[in-house]
This record gives C-alpha cells, sequence and structure tokens, in this order.
C-alpha cells in the first residue's frame, strides 16, 4: 500500500513523468533551510563577478554538486521522511541518493537551462531515477520555474546538441532543438512543495525576472541495482532499506559541515560525476 500517494497520483507519474506541486514540508521548515543555505553561503563566499551582467550561482563549481557530503543539514534533508515515503511510492522501498544538485537562479540574471533529458547524460542503466526538485523560495514562470514536456519520459533518446552557451546551467550546455512549447507544462511550486519527475522527461527552465531569488536543490534517488556504465567507480547514500548489491561505494552522512570524512569522498565523487557528465562530449563545441 502507498504511504503518500494514491493511485491516480502513481498514474500520472506514470503516464506523464511527473507529479507538480507536493508538498515535503511547511513553509517555515523552507525557510529555515534557506537559511541555513545562505549562512553557508555568507561564510564560505556567494560568488559573484564586479559585472552583473555575468553573475552566477552563489554556489559554484563542486559547491552545486554532492553538496550533501558538505551540509549536514542537506544531508538530513535527502533523507526527509515525507521525501522518501513518497519516492518508495514509485521505485520501491530500498533508496540511493545518487547525487544533489543546486540550481540557483539570482535576480535578473540571463542563466538558464535548455532543454534536455538527465537520462542521455548520467549512465545510469535504470528506468528508476526519481528527481525531486524542492523550492526553498517560489518558483513561478517569472522566476524561471522548470517546464517539462508530458511523455517525453517514454520516448526514445532525444538528439542532443552541446552548445557550451555562457548563461546555460547545464554543463555541456546540452540542449535539445524543435521542442514545440505550446505541449510544455510549467511546474509552480511554492517554498516546500517538491515537483517530482522521471530523470528521462524532458524538461528545461528560463532566466529569472522576478524580485526574489530562484533557488531549488534536485535530489536524485535511485534503487541499489542500478550501475553505473560509464565509469569503474561511483558512490551513494544509504537512505532506506538496504543495499544488496554493492554497485555504489556507500557514502555516510557528515556529522557536521565539512566532515573530513564525506570530504575526501566528495572530492572523488565531485571528481567522477563530472567524467561522466563529459563523456563523449566533443573537444570543441
Amino acid at each position: 500500500m502507498a504511504r503518500v500517494l494514491d493511485a491516480e497520483a502513481i498514474g500520472a507519474y506514470r503516464d506523464d513523468g511527473f507529479i507538480c506541486p507536493i508538498t515535503m514540508m511547511s513553509p517555515e521548515e523552507a525557510r529555515h533551510c534557506r537559511d541555513q543555505l545562505e549562512s553557508f553561503e555568507e561564510e564560505h563566499g556567494r560568488v559573484f563577478s564586479e559585472s552583473r551582467e555575468h553573475a552566477g550561482e552563489s554556489l559554484t563549481g563542486s559547491y552545486r554538486f554532492k553538496s550533501h557530503l558538505l551540509m549536514k543539514w542537506l544531508a538530513d534533508m535527502v533523507h526527509h521522511p515525507r521525501i522518501l515515503d513518497v519516492v518508495e511510492d514509485l521505485i520501491g522501498p530500498d533508496l540511493l541518493c545518487w547525487t544533489t544538485h543546486w540550481f540557483i537562479k539570482e535576480v535578473g540574471t540571463p542563466h538558464y537551462v535548455s532543454w534536455h533529458q538527465d537520462s542521455n547524460y548520467w549512465g545510469l542503466d535504470t528506468d528508476c531515477l526519481v528527481s525531486v526538485w524542492l523550492a526553498l523560495s517560489r518558483s513561478s514562470a517569472d522566476s524561471g520555474c522548470v517546464r517539462v514536456l508530458p511523455g517525453s519520459h517514454t520516448e526514445t533518446t532525444m538528439i542532443h546538441i552541446d552548445t557550451y552557451h555562457e548563461h546555460n546551467m547545464l554543463t555541456r550546455g546540452q540542449e535539445i532543438r524543435g521542442i514545440d512549447e505550446g505541449a510544455a507544462v510549467n511546474l509552480l511550486v511554492e517554498p516546500g512543495e517538491a515537483a517530482i519527475f522521471d530523470y528521462r522527461l524532458a524538461h528545461a527552465s528560463y532566466p529569472n525576472r522576478s524580485d526574489d531569488r530562484r533557488i531549488g536543490i534536485g535530489i536524485r534517488y535511485i534503487r541499489p541495482e542500478t550501475r553505473q556504465k560509464l565509469r569503474s567507480w561511483d558512490s551513494a547514500m544509504l537512505v532506506r532499506g538496504e543495499d544488496r548489491y554493492g554497485h555504489f561505494e556507500l557514502e555516510p552522512s557528515p556529522r557536521c559541515d565539512f566532515d573530513p570524512v564525506t570530504v575526501e569522498i566528495h572530492q572523488r565523487a565531485d571528481a567522477a560525476q563530472r567524467e561522466v557528465y563529459y563523456a563523449d562530449a566533443p573537444s570543441s563545441a
């Protein structure tokens, strides 16, 4: 029996590739998480260029990926019972958190995410990867919310072109062209709500034209039987159930921010993920 989702919601996920919105925590809890993020940014240096035109996300480089190994509060979040109950309803009781990704768009900046399918780049041999896109600020059409193409997760892999555009938040600026924007749907979420989508689903987002930062954290959950096809080593955090397969090195939860044990794993894991993301990339765009 499902813990949170009813049959209609599960059916919509199977058919359309997404569910939105789902309340994961109270607005007050989301505000507390945002405060912790912004305290982390202040302590470790928010990254802005002198030219506002070229200002990037506050968390850059390695801080954007696998951040649950650096921030204790984020490691606690990926274990949040409500989140895990929803994911279990979709892919079962044994769950690994493969990675976390920050997607932060500052006010008035040109940064965007082009149309793409995550499954085209991550090297994971599974049809059971759930992305939980949790909002810590309002994600609206004005702020550049996630847009999805319903049902595209059931299609064969679409053709992607690497653009390496300077304002594209994706590693390679990978882009699917010719998307029917009229068929796309905005995933509107308030702080504490999440959009849940299949990692094969084509999605994108536009620049932030609102008066507040657009802050979202993507948490990627897989089943332990998943394998990494593009590299011999990969890591993940066991967050529920058990791992009877051993395909990933299991990450411990940090005991504090920048726990030396998990920082070392983060460095290896971040380098490994970047190798995967850039696998088969051309030498020039």
